[in-house]
């Protein structure tokens, strides 16, 4: 959609897909806003890893060392059993793509840092604001945008990368045409407290009635836990009156747990980034309606246990940039954007069988048989096995190169 006038693009959203983007819009000549509800950059969050494709983008745009830099030091996971010692170990990937643990293994927050500094000079941020209303002019000039807290003002185009439950997505396909479709788990993320116990290992606990505890560690000398268990509610969120209450749904459910459930639980007390999520997956028909499209998991979120997320958030940017650089007409850029992500997106959520109750067993005997499977694939023996199960689609798709359109 090149013209003589640099195109002004709202972006709804500034964690991972939403940075990225204005990134690659720069580059191309755009002008792009980025619109955030939050006071100021969140930079809390939970390990994540950039692999397959996403790596290539991160490589395109010169940020791959940066990554390493900030990585989490994650050695591998390991399973731990009912009497604490190591049921089995995966250790982290050593390419692109393999292991449950990615050779690049970032917090969250320090991705979200990286892009924001990469594109503060050449995107507008405003924070504390969102998003109430959308109006596209009937000639096709533009969209208006009503805002919270600021006048009204028009793009050229409104992209939301506003997370799985963007309000921004709910003004334009309401709330029935973009399923959610429930994985039927509940994970609370916190940041606790470093034990002179804990190693560089992601240790991963299971315990009867589908619970799991998680324990990974960070740069800053502190571990991020999460608690999971099963439940069937739909949504983005959870619905807690306040965080107490919350704190005590989580002492109720793990208070025989065993392992460190205990020390958990006493570091949620204390946790000032508590937050929870009922996963699900997004399932919508279309990621673009007129002037308005969808990118990461706003459109196609595949879920924290995919292993795919931050791989999404940077190829579908990549893409749909370069898809709206090459196209002068919006509708042209936006199918080009789902027909090359579409495919990739659909491998991402083709989550394995059984996935997640197969790693979350609700008897004792699932648990013992689930542990034995893990011994079988991390077994020497066993060759790729345990890298083929845990290593996620990500290199699955032939990125596009639109280097020539950069100005």
């Amino acid at each position: 959609m090149p013209s003589r006038t640099a195109p002004r693009v709202l972006i709804a959203g500034a964690s991972i897909a939403g940075p990225t983007l204005a990134y690659w819009l720069h580059r191309y000549g755009w002008q792009p806003v980025l619109l955030e509800r939050a006071a100021e950059l969140r930079t809390g969050g939970q390990n994540i890893d950039v692999r397959g494709a996403g790596r290539e983008v991160a490589r395109r745009m010169g940020i791959e060392d940066d990554i390493r830099s900030a990585g989490t030091g994650e050695l591998g996971i390991r399973f731990i059993g009912g009497d604490g010692g190591t049921v089995a170990r995966f250790p982290a990937g050593t390419s692109d793509t393999a292991g449950a643990t990615a050779e690049l293994e970032i917090l969250r927050g320090d991705l979200a840092q990286l892009l924001v500094e990469r594109t503060a000079e050449h995107a507008e941020y405003r924070f504390g604001d969102w998003v109430t209303g959308l109006h596209e002019d009937p000639a096709g000039s533009g969209v208006t945008v009503s805002f919270a807290h600021a006048p009204d003002e028009q793009f050229d185009l409104v992209l939301a990368a506003d997370g799985i439950g963007s309000s921004t997505r709910s003004l334009v396909f309401g709330d029935d045409e973009v399923e959610i479709r429930s994985l039927g788990m509940e994970i609370t993320w916190a940041t606790i407290p470093r034990t002179a116990a804990d190693d560089d290992w992601w240790r991963w606990y299971n315990a009867p009635g589908g619970r799991t505890i998680n324990l990974r560690p960070d740069p800053v000398g502190t571990i991020r836990a999460s608690l999971s268990y099963p439940n069937d509610r739909n949504g983005s969120g959870t619905e807690y009156s306040s965080l107490d209450e919350q704190r005590a749904v989580l002492r109720e459910r793990f208070a025989d747990a065993g392992w460190e459930a205990s020390r958990v639980l006493d570091g949620f007390d204390k946790a000032d980034d508590l937050y929870s999520q009922s996963i699900g997956q997004v399932r919508a028909p279309q990621w673009s309606r007129g002037r308005v499209g969808l990118l990461g998991d706003a459109a196609y979120c595949a879920s924290p246990v995919s292993g795919m997320g931050t791989s999404l958030a940077l190829v579908g940017a990549y893409v749909l940039a370069g898809e709206l650089a090459a196209h002068v007409d919006h509708r042209d850029a936006f199918r080009g954007y789902e027909r090359i992500m579409r495919p990739y997106v659909a491998q991402a959520q083709n989550l394995p069988p059984g996935v997640p109750r197969i790693a979350n067993p609700r008897s004792p005997a699932g648990i013992k048989l689930f542990h034995l499977g893990l011994r079988v694939a991390s077994n020497p023996l066993a060759g790729k096995l345990g890298e083929r199960l845990s290593t996620p689609p990500a290199d699955q798709i032939d990125l596009p190169n639109y280097s020539h359109l950069e100005r």
